[in-house]
């Protein structure tokens, strides 16, 4: 019986909702008859359905730029949202993640490369922006904090500073400086063709704090004073083999921009490249407040605070204080030596390259 009244229920319900159902679409189809002459008749729908924008091209949209691409980061431990760069320049700023127990190793263009360690894939701020489509990824590597010790990188800081074209060098007490640029071109020939690799500052950086992996095959190209021969002579090589180097200007001599995409403009103090009271440079005669003041007005004109070259390579505590006051993170000296994970940064030393080195002076020294 119970089963019975259970069964009488349900169809009363299933009638009641019926004779809802059918009172309804009776009314439905007086509304429809009596619709007002000018309500569009539905159509059907076209298939075709809107789909959100992904990060990638919201970015893209945003920026409404033909040159603009948006990276996007694959991989462990990568930002999540993507990055817009521009296909006439040089990547910029790319990050450099950060993970517990482990050592970032780089970004590389294919996850093959990035499981392998192919340096010659890999992909820093000393390439071209190169887009399909207005669109990249790059992937992520890690190491471990053994590989990365195990690795022994010391990154040697080459320092050039004037250029000849006479292959018997200039005359006068600055000849050593001049670096005769039939030798500066083969050394150059000899970076790009051997498999170097060029980290840019905050890699270097990055690789002292032992959060990066470089490889022991690096270096970085540098020259003091801006010279005009380092503009008519040595840039035109630099450009045509396309290696990331770094001028360090004295920018109240002169405030040029840079002469090629492959050329960071980095300060060698505004004023400072001058003898103060004791005959040595003033980096070490002024106060901190002074040498900070001084930065300060180089920055603010090369738009940049990263590193500096110290004038005549010329440093003690006070200047170290003054150029941590302006906000520069390194500062680089005259000292021979290489950079190795631990290093002072604000005393970063170099390989000095004067007139009379050839390749085989350079291959020795880095390689």
């Amino acid at each position: 019986m119970a089963s019975g009244g259970k069964r009488r229920r349900t169809g009363l319900a299933i009638g009641i909702v019926a004779a809802v159902v059918l009172a309804g679409g009776a009314a439905a189809a007086v509304v429809w008859l009596n619709r007002p002459a000018e309500m569009p008749t539905p159509k059907a729908e076209s298939g075709v359905i809107e789909r959100p924008l992904t990060p990638a091209q919201q970015l893209l949209a945003d920026a409404d730029d033909p040159l603009a691409c948006a990276v996007t980061f694959v991989g462990d431990g990568v930002p999540e949202e993507p990055m817009l760069q521009r296909q006439d320049a040089l990547y910029a700023a790319l990050p450099i993640p950060a993970q517990e127990g482990r050592v970032f190793a780089g970004w590389y263009s294919s996850g093959a490369d990035a499981a392998a360690f192919v340096v010659e894939n890999r992909v820093n701020g000393a390439d071209p922006v190169v887009c399909v489509d207005q669109q990249i990824e790059l992937f992520a590597a890690w190491k471990t904090p053994e590989e990365n010790l195990a690795e022994n990188a010391e990154i040697p800081i080459l320092m050039y500073h004037q250029f000849t074209s006479n292959p018997e060098g200039e005359s006068g007490w600055l000849r050593g400086n001049y670096a005769y640029i039939g030798d500066f071109e083969a050394q150059m020939e000899h970076i790009a063709t051997t498999g170097f690799y060029l980290p840019t500052w905050d890699e270097l950086s990055a690789f002292i704090d032992g959060r990066l992996f470089l490889p022991a095959h690096s270096v970085i190209i540098t020259d003091d004073d801006a010279d005009q021969t380092w503009f008519d002579l040595a840039v035109p090589v630099i450009d045509r083999l396309g290696l990331l180097s770094t001028s360090f200007m004295i920018t109240s001599a002169r405030q040029d921009p840079a002469p090629s995409e492959y050329v960071l403009r980095r300060s060698h103090t505004h004023d400072m490249h001058q003898a103060g009271e004791n005959g040595k440079g003033r980096m070490v005669n002024w106060t901190a407040d002074e040498i900070a003041a001084d930065l300060n007005t180089s920055a603010d004109i090369l738009g940049v605070r990263e590193v500096i070259a110290y004038p005549y390579g010329h440093y003690n505590d006070t200047a170290k204080q003054g150029v941590a006051q302006a906000g520069f993170e390194m500062a680089r000296t005259i000292e021979p030596g290489t950079v190795a994970i631990g290093a002072d940064k604000l005393a970063l030393p170099v390989v000095r390259i004067d007139y009379g080195m050839g390749l085989d002076a350079l291959v020795k020294r880095i390689g």
